[in-house]
């Protein structure tokens, strides 16, 4: 039931919308609830008991999701956690099951997979289609010698044949890794070399924003740099007939995709063979290579995108990612479900900023994912899409990547649908998954994320360790998951994955993020915990700083820094992006400050305000608020951030330059 709001005047809490009985009811939530009656004796009154035993009883929990979502056979007296420690926990040992089987289980002509680009029309593939293709490209990998156990990697933008090439590489049970074309050369070798590929895929080129960007060059480099690289085949994508003199090893794609008729066959593999290797940000140092099995995406992605989703075979799903993001890994993991995923690729505000709701309707999308950030900037711009589209098929708006703030949740039930589940998630590529969510059977307030993910034992810690509610702690998980990394690669006796992870709290899950509980279950981010801003004893996360700033009518985007460190006070600096015909004045700045104060603290009023003309950013959009501290502290350049890690590299020389003018 939608609620009368304003975003301008919607505050944190703000009751938004609540789901109708009918909505309740024909959620897969519900029917899960219904199943664990008839087939396990539990009845639960409501989420938050669903919640308390699926932590408490993390074995029942799981076991319940194999047999619920039928996902295989499991050996006599299958035991779900043989061992719960963490790092090291150990599921489901002696099943066995492939990722891929799983996805192509259908084999209809439902739509499978519904793509468009800036330069190309609409195209569907069916799942009967996607099968065939998969077999076919299998087939090819198996001829250039790939074989179980193996590497794929892959420099390919977000289409269908990436998906392609992803399922048929793990139905092999090769192992999948994967880098946007938009990545630089350094940081692809950085990933892909540590885990010594035997086949790389890769586009010719891509276009952004309507223009080409030729990438064999690059594709020639990362050839070179990769020794254990024996086969390079390139998907003409840019040019129809691109010219391949340059590369060693070059294959045109139709020699993995003949076409001809093949038998779709299935590696079945352990539980925590390989899947794919996901990679950190790589802003500080080496990317870690994150290594997630079979067994644990294919439970957690079938529980978060039905459970918490809501997703059903019907559904058209989108999210607004390059393949560099873990949410393509999610996007494709709709397939799981026999739902139809929406793929776009180009720039989501080309030609203007509603490409994607223009998207929306073309697609008749039903689940729109994007991040907050995005979502942000279409409130900024003051667009109306539910009025210049039509969006009435849309029953969920999701939301992640950044904390959303309350006007921006206000400003979606204003401006896109009155009457839908708006999802904000946090989550990671750590997990790739989302274990703060949403839920069907729960109301939206401003700013809230509804719900802790069903088997995630979140919870909130103080600096000795012990649980909070409604108070800000470090997040912090305190029972294992199956989508848990199986390790890092190449990582001698686990001693960076545990160093990552568990150094703080042994044993204990430490994320990095800070986070507020409600007793009610909800919760809300705060951001790094690495970045606290810590003024005279009063700490806040820096989301909290940007909820402020960043609705600020002239300010497009902002960066804050305290420059404080090991106890020693230090200076409060925040860097905007104006917009277009704004201007950082005296007058500009004194409100600015005078808002902080009144909806922040006294303490937390900046010390300095600087103009910048971007933000320091990862690929996948995040800010890069550590590294430009470590700059502004006088640690060099080289060693502050990879370069090559960053969505916009040219942005760290501002902060440069501002340490030198200092320190001369």
């Amino acid at each position: 039931m939608p609620r009368e709001s304003s975003s301008q005047s919607v505050v944190e809490g703000t009751l938004l919308w609540e789901p109708s009985e009918s909505i309740k009811q024909r959620s897969n939530v519900s029917s899960y609830m219904l199943w664990l009656a008839s087939h396990r004796g539990l009845n639960f009154s409501d989420y938050a008991a669903l919640w308390q035993w699926s932590v408490s009883e993390i074995e029942s929990f799981w076991a319940s999701i194999w047999e619920f979502y039928e996902v295989g056979p499991l050996p006599p007296d299958q035991v779900a956690l043989e061992d719960r420690s963490m790092p090291g926990a150990r599921w489901f040992v002696g099943a066995e099951l492939n990722y891929a089987e799983r996805a192509l289980a259908r084999n209809d002509d439902h739509p499978a997979v519904v793509f468009k680009a800036e330069d190309k029309p609409l195209t569907i593939i069916t799942y009967r289609e996607l099968r065939q293709r998969v077999a076919s490209v299998a087939a090819g990998l198996r001829r250039l010698g790939v074989r179980k156990g193996d590497r794929v990697v892959a420099y390919m933008p977000n289409m269908p044949e990436t998906v392609v090439a992803f399922l048929a590489t793990v139905s092999i049970g090769a192992t999948w890794a994967v880098c946007s074309p938009e990545f630089g050369t350094k940081n692809v070798v950085d990933r892909f070399k540590q885990i010594a590929p035997r086949v790389l895929l890769a586009v010719d080129g891509y276009r952004y924003g309507g223009k080409a960007f030729q990438r064999l060059d690059a594709v020639a480099e990362i050839e070179a740099a990769l020794p254990s690289l024996e086969n390079t085949v390139i998907l003409p994508y840019l040019e129809s007939s691109p010219t391949l003199d340059a590369l060693k090893f070059a294959k045109p794609w139709e020699e993995i995709e003949t076409g001809e008729g093949e038998t779709l066959e299935f590696e079945r593999v352990p539980f925590d063979h390989p899947l794919w290797v996901l990679y950190s940000s790589g802003t500080t140092g080496l990317p870690k290579p994150i290594v997630h099995g079979h067994g644990g995406i294919v439970l957690e992605h079938l529980k978060v995108l039905s459970l918490h989703l809501d997703l059903m075979s019907e559904d058209r799903f989108f999210w607004f990612t390059t393949t560099g993001w873990m949410m393509w890994n999610l996007l494709v993991g709709g397939l799981l479900l026999g739902t139809s995923v929406v793929l776009y690729d180009g720039d989501p505000v080309y030609p203007d900023m509603s490409a994607l709701w223009g998207l929306a309707e073309e697609t008749s999308m039903t689940y729109f994912g994007a991040s907050a950030p995005y979502i942000h900037a279409c409130m900024k711009d003051g667009m109306s899409p539910g009025q210049d589209f039509e969006l009435s098929k849309i029953r969920s708006v999701g939301s992640t990547g950044a904390p959303l703030s309350p006007e921006g949740f206000g400003w979606v039930y204003d401006s896109v649908g009155s009457d839908l589940l708006l999802a904000s998630f946090s989550g990671g590529s750590d997990m790739c998954t989302g274990f703060g969510g949403s839920s069907p059977l729960l109301p939206v307030r401003a700013g809230e994320i509804q719900c802790l993910g069903l088997g995630a034992k979140v919870e909130a810690y103080d600096q000795d360790g012990k649980p909070l509610i409604g108070k800000v702690g470090e997040l912090v998980i305190t029972e294992p998951l199956p989508s848990m990394p199986v390790y890092f690669w190449n990582d001698l006796g686990n001693a960076r994955y545990t160093e990552s992870y568990f150094e703080r709290f042994p044993g204990v899950w430490r994320h990095g993020d800070w986070i507020k509980i409600s007793p009610e279950g909800s919760c809300m981010i705060y951001g790094r915990s690495d970045a606290t801003l810590n003024r005279g004893g009063v700490r806040m996360g820096t989301s909290e700083f940007y909820r402020v700033v960043d609705v600020v009518d002239g300010v497009a985007d902002s960066l804050v820094v305290d420059t404080g460190d090991g106890g020693q006070s230090g200076r409060l600096l925040l860097f905007v992006v104006m917009i277009d015909g704004a201007e950082l004045d005296d007058e500009f700045s004194s409100g600015l400050r005078a808002k902080i104060r009144s909806e922040l603290s006294p303490r937390h009023v900046p010390d300095a305000i600087y103009a910048i003309d971007e933000v320091p950013k990862t690929l996948n959009g995040k800010k890069l608020e550590i590294p430009v501290k470590r700059v502004l502290a006088g640690v060099p350049l080289a060693e502050a951030v990879s370069e090559g890690a960053m969505a916009n590299p040219g942005s760290i020389d501002f902060f440069v330059d501002m340490f030198l003018s200092q320190d001369s």
